[in-house]
């Protein structure tokens, strides 16, 4: 059971193909949650190693299921009308970054993205 909604990121920077780099879409949750404070502490943040595959949403969704960002619904958290939720092996789940802001936004009450 998962007590909280689980939020799946990568580190601020990395380094891939000799370069350092950084994932756009995380950079935009972590402005999101710069913004919002309030989700961030109601959020259990991990952060996944860039290589795949990434154990933990593994070990939650199961196979092919490692994108970051991911939010991974906590059992008891609400749906919303906003965003269509994904559900796989009875988690529920979003995978991109305006529909991790779009539910956010719907589920605490903070600005929606445009």
């Amino acid at each position: 059971m998962i007590s909280r909604s689980t939020l799946f990121l990568l580190p601020a920077g990395f380094e891939d193909g000799g370069k350092r780099q950084f994932c756009p879409e995380c950079a935009e949750i972590w402005g999101y949650l710069t913004y919002f404070p309030e989700v961030k502490v109601a959020l259990d943040i991990r952060y996944e190693k860039l290589a795949h595959p990434r154990d933990e949403p593994v070990a939650l969704l199961g196979a092919g299921k490692w994108n970051c960002p991911t939010l991974v619904l906590a059992d008891d958290a609400p749906d919303a009308q906003s965003v269509e939720i994904k559900t796989v092996n009875g988690k529920r789940y979003l995978d991109n970054a305006r529909d991790i802001e779009r539910y956010c936004a719907e589920i605490f009450g903070t600005p929606a993205p445009r």
